[in-house]
C-alpha cells in the first residue's frame, strides 16, 4: 500500500516555499514572493498554513518603519518534506 502524500505539501505554492527553505538559512517575505511568483495575499495564506502546521517558524520585525517577515524551516517541516519525497518515489517505484 503507497503513503499517502502529505496534502500540506503537495500544494504547488507550499511545495515551492518549502523547497526554498531548505535551501537557505532564512527567506523574507519580498524574496519569497518573487521566486514564487505569488500574489502577496495567496503567500501569506499559505505560509500561515505551513505555520501552523510547525513546518516553518515566521518572524515579523521591524526595519525602521516597515515590517520584514522572514521564515525558517523547521526540524519538523525537514522531516514532512524528507518522508513527501520518499512517498513520491514509491509511486514512481525509484
Amino acid at each position: 500500500m503507497l503513503r499517502e502524500l502529505d496534502p500540506l505539501l503537495h500544494s504547488q505554492l507550499r511545495l515551492a516555499i518549502v523547497s526554498i527553505l531548505l535551501s537557505v538559512e532564512e527567506a523574507d517575505f519580498v524574496y519569497l514572493k518573487e521566486q514564487t511568483g505569488a500574489t502577496a495575499g495567496n503567500l501569506s495564506v499559505q505560509l500561515d498554513k505551513l505555520a501552523t502546521a510547525g513546518y516553518i517558524e515566521v518572524t515579523k520585525e521591524f526595519v525602521g518603519k516597515k515590517t520584514r517577515t522572514s521564515c525558517q524551516i523547521t526540524e519538523r517541516g525537514r522531516e514532512a518534506f524528507e518522508q513527501y519525497v520518499e512517498a513520491l518515489k514509491e509511486y514512481l517505484k525509484l
